[in-house]
């Protein structure tokens, strides 16, 4: 039987992390991850859980103790947020690399400087080419049900690739909700026993992890990360199935709302997504054909299957919690790959960006509303006068 909690984010994501019983978790405070590992440090000291829990010095050492203890044959997970993340950096790649299926937890909040604590994607969008599979989640809910699958997609041989799932810093990982924590055994039976084909520990089939690679080979891994990574996309819907069938919740590469028959519409995951489909409902209400696309899977870029369903439009806006700067008009990650996609698949959709909430900014239907109301007029006159547009900035 479950049962239902009063949950931030951080805690949801904690009673995941309890029922997964991971063999090792590596990781240092930072806010506003902090919550996370202070939880399932207690549920360790509490025997709660047979957790080895190492206390490091730094996230570059958290990220290096969990490739050391993966490699091992552990199951390992870990937590971290913005800065911790850049100081992991090198690891990140470490980990893809050697195909070790860690899973961390990133509360995405904005890089420095200037020093800022609260939420915007800068921290992951940096790492988008680590080699990591990226999903986000919208609300406290989503974080613990994506916690449990992404170990499932983590292990699965076809992919054996860190999963790093993200969520809002302050939004979600502090604002208290109902969320549904699933019995113990259904969890464990679900995520099962971790057996890795290769160990540091197995002495009588000894294998090397992190050699000299120069030309001979390094090549060839490299392409194994994008066979990986490429089978990854059906491994994350299957294991979604599996789940649906489980705990009777659906999940998949996206989410659409009211998109069908709509002429208009935004696509913007995480927490924002809910801020958008009040935007949604307000403007069909007044007769307006708007809709929504919520990104879950941003890494592997589902870009084949968003394509079909935004190619019925005659506007698409993208709404980018980060900025790529220095790309085209210094648009948004997300705006980038989208509108590459569009192209590559011949959807003649006028499409635009719009920047928000960095360092932690509000976005409130309003904005919203008013970016649906510059997609109208593009959709009306076929032309987008300003690529990229900045919400709620002061000019």
């Amino acid at each position: 039987m479950s049962e239902f909690k009063a949950l931030d984010g951080t805690g949801a994501v904690a009673e995941a992390m309890r029922q997964i019983n991971p063999d090792v978790v590596a990781a240092y405070p930072i806010t506003p991850q902090t919550a996370i590992v202070q939880t399932f440090s207690e549920f360790v000291a509490d025997g709660l859980v047979d957790t080895e829990f190492i206390t490091v010095e730094s996230e570059h050492s958290a990220m290096s103790a969990c490739v050391g203890a993966s490699a091992a044959g552990a199951r390992v997970m870990t937590a971290t947020s913005s800065a911790g993340l850049a100081f992991m950096w090198e690891i990140l790649y470490v980990a893809a690399s050697n195909r070790l299926p860690i899973v961390m937890t990133n509360v995405n909040r904005a890089l420095s400087a200037p020093i800022n604590i609260h939420c915007d994607h800068s921290d992951s969008m940096g790492a988008r080419d680590a080699g990591w599979i990226h999903l986000f989640c919208e609300n406290a809910q989503e974080a613990y049900d994506t916690v449990i699958q992404a170990v499932r997609i983590a292990e699965h041989p076809d992919v054996l690739l860190p999963v790093m799932v993200l969520f809002d810093g302050f939004i979600t990982s502090h604002a208290e909700e109902r969320v549904e924590i699933f019995d113990d055994a259904k969890v464990k039976a679900f995520v099962g026993e971790y057996k890795p084909k290769h160990s540091l520990l197995d002495l009588d089939h000894p294998v090397t992890y992190g050699p000299l690679d120069f030309t001979d080979y390094y090549f060839e891994h490299k392409r194994q990360q994008v066979e990986a990574m490429r089978h990854a996309q059906k491994v994350i819907l299957d294991v979604a199935d599996e789940f649906a069938k489980t705990f009777g919740r659906k999940y998949g590469l996206f989410e659409t709302y009211r998109l069908d028959d709509a002429e208009v519409a935004i696509v913007v995951s995480s927490s924002t997504a809910g801020t958008a489909r009040a935007a949604v409902d307000k403007l069909r209400a007044q007769g307006a054909k708007v809709g929504l696309l919520k990104p879950r899977v941003f890494r592997p870029f589902p870009a084949q299957e968003m394509v079909a369903a935004l190619q019925h439009l005659k506007a698409v806006g993208v709404m980018d919690r980060a900025i790529s700067f220095g790309s085209m008009s210094n648009a948004g990650p997300l705006f980038l790959e989208l509108a590459a996609a569009m192209k590559i698949y011949d959807a003649g959709v006028p499409m635009a960006d719009f920047v928000f909430g960095l360092g932690g900014r509000d976005i409130v239907p309003s904005q919203i509303e008013g970016v649906f109301r510059s997609l109208l007029q593009i959709a009306e006159t076929g032309r987008v006068s300003e690529l990229v547009s900045y919400v709620g900035v002061r000019e």
